[in-house]
């Protein structure tokens, strides 16, 4: 077998060349990496000689089954991505440096981050008037970020609480203007979303809450709320749903999310606002949450997560090469109906708690109706290769969150696996 080539020799091949090596020497995503140390390489100098570790994993020997990863996040990213994201791990096309050393503003990562809005446009149909920004902090930041840019301390804002993450951007909401629950589904451990006829909105807050899909509880949004608010602002988190499925983009004034789930590696929030809504931040809004100072710098105020913003634009076009979120949401409400089913025809024996109606497409909480077994179940899954399958520590249980790049073939895997234990166990 040939010697794979340092990342150093990879710099002095021309670009297309080096990209090349960089593709032929990609271990497959598909493996784990052996425990053994990669070899030395020497680079000898007429002064001395310096050993240096080559930092490339060596490529395995064979390759191991595919390991299916139900975690809500970090979470599995397209393999296809992943292996084009390796390639040009040590030279970006015709840079001759990585994404990761590059200036964030010089010409290569300008058109990185240029060409990754632009196909998220594509994705979303972003209408013009709205502005995006790529971010850091996770979503969390804008629980403060979004109240501090969208009014002032006496301003009243709305939110409907129905799950974890609801709750948490309520609370943080209060520390910088009135904010006020409108409806919670906290009494009914956060099993539905409300009839919106039902819920009485002030129509003076400045703006409407909504978790478009709760990571922890797997209820999701089918369809938004009308705000009543006079700017007829809505705004969402969308981290652990965008890009799932396709939006009408116009009927907010907000979206946030974290990268984390269906877009990218963390280290990436993606904020979508309606450009009228960016300058009216308080006073006392710090620069980094700032929306103006972020827009007016084209999300390069300061150094931003390039490589993450990087892999990002790579599922973007993944994404519109599998024809876009309407052909996407079919994957995912296929996957969905096949894990929802296998609850419904076990006489009880696995049992999730949402309303069917509102049952998220992306995160599946579910118990067992012999509780004690289910820490049997995650064990077993776990030896057939099947990880991450624990619930939430708050709600305990199991969940299986099935994101974009989860592949049909490991929902499969797992409804087999559960029918299995069912006959084992019932």
């Amino acid at each position: 077998m040939a010697t794979a080539a340092s990342p150093h020799s990879l710099m002095l091949k021309t670009p297309s060349t080096a990209a090349a090596a960089g593709a032929r020497t990609a271990f497959p995503v598909t493996t784990r990496l052996p425990a053994t140390a990669p070899k030395p390489i020497s680079i000898k100098c007429a002064a001395a000689t310096t050993k240096v570790q080559d930092p490339r994993p060596p490529a395995p020997a064979a390759a191991q089954e595919r390991i299916f990863n139900f975690a809500a996040g970090p979470a599995v990213l397209p393999e296809k991505v992943l292996l084009k994201a390796q390639s040009e791990l040590y030279v970006w096309r015709e840079s001759g440096m990585s994404v990761m050393e590059m200036s964030h503003r010089g010409k290569d990562f300008t058109s990185i981050i240029q060409k990754a809005e632009s196909d998220l446009r594509a994705l979303l149909e972003i209408p013009p008037e709205y502005a995006v920004l790529f971010l850091q902090g996770g979503a969390t930041t804008q629980f403060a970020a979004v109240p501090l840019n969208l009014c002032h301390p006496d301003d009243s804002v709305d939110y409907i609480v129905t799950g974890s993450w609801g709750d948490k951007a309520f609370k943080e909401a209060q520390k910088y203007c009135k904010a006020k629950v409108v409806w919670s589904g906290k009494a009914e451990k956060y099993t539905k979303i409300p009839s919106f006829e039902d819920v009485q909105q002030d129509p003076d807050a400045k703006f409407l809450h909504i978790c478009a899909n709760e990571t922890i509880h797997g209820v999701e949004f089918k369809d938004y709320p009308v705000p009543k608010n006079k700017g007829g602002i809505l705004v969402a988190d969308m981290s652990s749903n965008f890009c799932s499925k396709p939006v009408d983009v116009s009927k907010f004034g907000v979206i946030y999310a974290g990268a984390q789930k269906n877009v990218g590696p963390s280290g990436v929030t993606i904020v979508i606002i309606r450009k009228d809504l960016i300058g009216n931040a308080q006073g006392i809004t710090p620069v980094m949450l700032d929306y103006k100072i972020q827009a007016e710098n084209a999300s390069l105020y300061n150094t931003p997560p390039c490589y993450g913003i990087y892999m990002c634009g790579l599922v973007f076009e993944d994404l519109l090469e599998q024809g876009g979120l309407k052909e996407v949401e079919k994957k995912n409400k296929k996957k969905a109906e096949l894990l929802y089913r296998a609850f419904d025809e076990s006489k009880g024996f696995y049992r999730c708690p949402v309303e069917p109606s509102v049952r998220s497409l992306m995160n599946v909480p579910f118990t067992l109706e012999k509780s004690e077994l289910e820490a049997e179940f995650i064990k077993e899954a776990a030896k057939e290769k099947m990880v991450q399958l624990k619930g939430h520590r708050s709600v305990g249980g199991m969940r299986a969150s099935i994101y974009n790049a989860m592949p049909l073939a490991g929902v499969e895997k797992l409804v087999a696996f559960m029918r299995d234990f069912q006959a084992r166990h019932a």
